[in-house]
């Protein structure tokens, strides 16, 4: 409960590297995640090597953290593997579709968190990249992805060289429904967002981007939604190119 009430996303690290001892016993309950029908369908992609890691750099818009951290890991929806396996055993495999890359996909991301969550109780620091499915298809050279297997997000890992404050989170009653979904009001919503909007953060945001609220900042200059689109066909590519978009397919 402590590690995960004090998470913080650490964007400093020091040089010290990781001990391979360390680094596997973090992995090792990473693969105890929650699993659809204990298949597995993921893989993580442990880089240490500093070409490498240069070559993410400019993949995950130029992060720093993405070569100053010791370790850089994309885990990756996979069903490259399970594919392999079904055909090796005379079965034949139905997941070339959208629905089998979104099981794999949730199962990445579960042995992502568990694999962060035992990072910060070892005294390591993580930050989640955003980047990865913007660049997916540029990551997939640099990684040597086969078909089959898609980056769904990556998590840079080291030592803190940095104490940041705990980032703001909306309140419970926000976030929680109970039995049934219950929609939010007019005035639900100036009162889950009312801390946000009050902090010190906001205002030197909405100074420094000359804008009236802070949802303005999200949809003008965060996550617009030129780029969402983007973003979305060239994700939609690599989904068919890795094959996961045979959705016509019923033998």
């Amino acid at each position: 409960m402590k590690a995960l009430l004090s998470h913080r996303s650490i964007r400093k690290y020091k040089s010290d590297p990781i001990d391979d001892s360390l680094l596997q016993e973090i992995l090792t309950a990473g693969t105890r995640a929650s699993t659809t029908g204990n298949m597995q369908v993921y893989s993580i992609i442990v880089t240490r090597d500093e070409e490498v890691k240069r070559k993410l750099l400019p993949l995950h818009f130029n992060q720093q953290m993405v070569v100053q951290a010791p370790v850089v890991l994309t885990f990756c929806a996979d069903f490259n593997r399970f594919n392999k396996w079904c055909l090796q055993r005379k079965a034949n495999p139905g997941y070339d579709n959208f629905l089998s890359f979104f099981t794999a996909a949730i199962d990445a991301l579960l042995v992502a968190q568990n694999v962060c969550i035992a990072a910060e109780e070892k005294g390591l620091g993580i930050c989640y990249l955003g980047t990865t499915t913007y660049t997916a298809d540029k990551i997939i050279e640099v990684l040597k992805l086969p078909k089959g297997v898609v980056p769904v997000t990556t998590v840079v890992m080291g030592y803190p060289d940095e104490h940041p404050d705990l980032t703001d989170r909306l309140p419970l009653a926000g976030v929680v429904h109970y039995d049934v979904y219950h929609d939010y009001s007019e005035g639900d919503i100036d009162q889950i967002y009312q801390h946000k909007e009050s902090l010190p953060l906001t205002k030197r945001l909405l100074e420094e981007n000359q804008k009236e609220t802070l949802a303005q900042i999200f949809t003008d200059k965060r996550y617009t939604l030129k780029d969402n689109v983007a973003f979305s066909k060239n994700l939609l590519r690599v989904l068919e190119m890795q094959g996961f978009m045979n959705n016509e397919r019923t033998e």
